[in-house]
């Protein structure tokens, strides 16, 4: 949302008040806070502070490396909720010391400096190293009278500097440019499709590549302007009376992931199964259990090892959307067929909304019972789009949210395993009350929260913590606790592809862990090169489906090399499962994704901060999907020699490199300096991951030395050292006495041990 008219002028009908200088700055060191007095007209005398507004700046600490900032104008107005749960460091407190120069704040070395003489400046640093800062002209309380381009109204905005060179990454799952500068981004819920400036993920949170993050918590929309407006600033702007925002500091863009997740909530654990291949019987298809016996039995007659089987909407039948209920005539004994597919090895997963269309047999229970979004006249809320008269779960009202959990819940008696949450965007703002008072502005973001809780929570409470696991498709902050989230309606074209990867980049940056799409894209049919070019991209994405609208996406559909890609990657990936759970508990533990933009790994490089037609799959896999049907593909590797995972050829970076693949191949490389663990299977995740682990050693200097550990799975996990001595590669293991080396140069280049664990050197390094 844009105030001004260029860069002195305000824009037609508003009116701001800005933060010129301090008058006072007031500390409570038992509290911990800061709090700074700012009139919005100089004051030269004493009768300047009559009728003259004041803004109020606090300043606290949450935790180390995180600094809360409230900017007020009227505090006495009334805010009512929803709000973002955040958690703060129990009885930690900042520095605080303050003298005729400045007031200081300091968070274990994020340190807020605010002038007292001059013009208004706060400053914010770690380690003495500027991060940001606010100054004149920032901090705003701005009023419209509705005669302009603005409705009426007031807002509250800050605008944080941004230096030449720096980038601006996050707010959310965006499918346009992923550097945000230059951008205009409005944080609200909607469901547009993946080629749009519009988002089913929306997070009030960005993330620069100076290595600190600002993450503003409020529920209701959150407008940013990133070098938009100011050029040389990035603003974010809230309705009403009061902003509140948290820096966060890094050093590094991992530092920030980590203190923002431990702020907003960490990803959960998932069960190794969900990190199997996903096939649906996408979405508007005709299908019965014999249509998905055929597609099982299709799979394993190919040997492409399938985990999850997902039922879409038409499970239940039409209009009743959702009455939870197998449709009779196409599911006849949706028990026995559920117990067939367990017998298989396969999980279920079954599609579900929020949304009770009216002729459910639950829209009249539920509006009879209050359970439904009701009108400020009392009446139930109800449209036609999607179901015909649908109404809206409102989950703020605890019995509303059981009775629905309560229903899945028989589900779960009959074998479900997981669920697919769709939707929870569509959340309406005029005339309608909540159960619980909450503001419907504020609600509309923060519902998706509520309904994937309740599910997610009743899944966890049923199967156990890391064995639950939803496919959801909205989300806002904190969302990342609820894995695992995908994509989104994409188009089934290689520019969707690409805007697909675009969304899944800035998502990671926005603290999600976990992320999946449609592979072959969801509208439309793909072509045979564009499903078989997004096979790989899909099975080298942390969660894989196959998913479209109209069409199935059984790779025989296409033809038979699609059989062949999807085979090869789903068991590469399946291979990859003791790397794969080092990355995922990482993502539980430290909140840092397993999808990785090349930002996030590779910060002091600059050439690396624009990427966005490729990933790193953890610290050590660099992925470029082919985005042609050429199979022209541009690779930027950074710094290093680098080794093919497929083939063993060799790329030394930092540079830029040109490639043309087969379908059957993909950019993915090895950075050098690795021990890439792989697995002894590729048949399923879910196996003892250490047991006959293979180490591939890539690259590695003399004087490597490092530990490894290789998580369990089904087994006890394991742990290595390996260290490279001149010519020799030597490895240990805590289970087994005694050491094993191999010669750099061995013709071999393999040396497998007693206890069945086995080294090889890449190609590469054996020269």
């Amino acid at each position: 949302m844009k105030f001004t008219d260029g860069y002195w002028k305000a824009r037609r009908g508003v009116a701001p008040l800005y933060a010129v200088e301090v008058d006072d700055v007031r500390v409570d060191e038992a509290a911990g806070t800061m709090t700074v007095f700012a009139p919005t007209g100089r004051i030269s005398h004493r009768g300047d502070t009559l009728n003259r507004p004041m803004l109020t700046v606090d300043l606290s600490a949450h935790a180390p490396g995180v600094v809360k900032v409230r900017v007020t104008h009227h505090a006495g107005a009334a805010v009512r909720g929803p709000h973002f749960p955040v958690a703060a460091e129990a009885g930690y407190t900042p520095i605080l010391k303050l003298d005729d120069e400045e007031g200081l704040l300091d968070a274990d070395g994020l340190t807020v400096r605010v002038k007292r003489n001059g013009p208004w400046r706060i400053e914010f640093e770690q380690d003495g190293r500027p991060l940001t800062s606010s100054l004149p002209k920032s901090v705003g309380y701005m009023t419209s009278d509705g005669s302009g381009p603005l409705p009426a109204g007031t807002w509250v905005h800050e605008q944080l500097t941004l230096e030449p060179g720096e980038s601006v990454y996050g707010l959310g799952e965006r499918f346009g440019a992923f550097v945000k500068n230059g951008q205009e981004v409005d944080v609200w819920n909607e469901d547009g499709g993946t080629s749009s400036e519009q988002a089913y993920k929306n997070v009030p949170f960005y993330l620069s590549s100076k290595g600190y993050g600002v993450f503003v918590a409020h529920t209701e929309k959150v407008s940013f302007e990133v070098g938009s407006e100011v050029n040389t600033r990035a603003q974010f702007s809230v309705p009403g009376q009061s902003l509140e925002y948290y820096v966060i500091a890094g050093p590094t863009p991992k530092d920030v992931l980590r203190r923002y997740t431990a702020l907003t909530g960490r990803p959960a654990r998932v069960p190794a199964w969900s990190f199997g291949l996903w096939l649906s019987t996408s979405f508007t298809t005709s299908y019965d259990e014999a249509t998905v016996t055929s597609f099982i039995d299709g799979m394993r007659e190919r040997e492409i090892p399938l985990s999850v089987f997902h039922f879409d909407c038409f499970w239940m039948r039409e209009y009743q959307w959702c009455d939870f209920e197998w449709d009779p005539r196409v599911f006849p004994d949706p028990e026995g067929m559920i117990a067939r597919l367990h017998e298989r090895g396969l999980k279920v997963c079954v599609w579900i909304n929020p949304y009770i269309g009216q002729r459910s047999p639950l829209f009249a229970e539920a509006a009879e019972r209050g359970y439904l979004l009701r009108t400020t006249d009392g009446g139930v809320w109800q449209w036609d789009q999607w179901q015909a008269g649908m109404g809206l779960v409102d989950f703020t009202n605890p019995e509303a949210s059981a009775w629905y959990v309560g229903k899945l819940e028989k589900l779960v008696d009959q074998g479900v395993d997981t669920f697919k949450t769709d939707f929870g965007e569509r959340i309406p703002v005029d005339d309608v009350v909540w159960h619980d008072g909450s503001d419907p502005q504020r609600m509309h973001n923060y519902y998706t929260q509520l309904y994937n809780e309740a599910v997610f929570r009743l899944l966890e409470r049923r199967r156990g913590e890391g064995d639950a696991v939803v496919f959801a498709r909205s989300a806002t902050a904190g969302g990342q606790q609820l894995p695992v989230h995908w994509g989104g309606d994409n188009d089934s074209t290689y520019a969707s592809m690409a805007e697909t990867l675009r969304g899944g980049l800035s998502l990671a940056l926005s603290g999600f862990g976990y992320w999946s799409h449609d592979i072959g894209g969801f509208e439309g049919t793909p072509d045979a090169g564009v499903f078989k070019r997004w096979l790989p991209f899909g099975l080298l994405s942390s969660h894989s489906r196959l998913h479209g609208n109209t069409s199935y996406r059984v790779p025989w559909a296409f033809d038979d090399e699609a059989v062949d890609v999807a085979r090869r990657f789903t068991r590469l990936k399946l291979s990859l499962m003791p790397y794969l759970g080092r990355l995922a508990e990482e993502a539980h533990t430290e909140g840092v994704p397993m999808m990785r933009p090349m930002v996030l790994e590779f910060p002091g490089d600059r050439g690396a901060h624009p990427v966005d037609t490729q990933f790193m799959l953890g610290d050590a896999l660099v992925v470029a999907p082919v985005f042609s049907a050429t199979g022209d593909v541009d690779v930027y590797v950074p710094e290093g020699t680098w080794t093919s995972l497929l083939d063993g050829s060799t790329v030394t970076g930092p540079r830029w490199v040109h490639q043309k693949h087969g379908y059957t191949t993909v950019p993915l490389y090895v950075r050098p300096g690795t021990v890439l663990p792989v697995g002894a299977r590729d048949d399923a995740p879910e196996y003892a991951w250490a047991d006959g682990v293979t180490l591939h050693c890539f690259e590695l200097p003399d004087g490597f030395d490092q530990t490894l550990t290789v998580p369990g799975g089904t087994g006890a996990p394991a742990t290595f050292c390996v260290r490279r001595e001149g010519d020799r590669v030597v490895a240990s293991s805590g289970d087994a006495p005694g050491e094993w080396g191999l010669r750099v140069g061995d013709q071999a280049g393999r040396a497998t041990f007693a206890n069945e664990i086995t080294i090889v050197l890449a190609e590469e390094a054996t020269r």
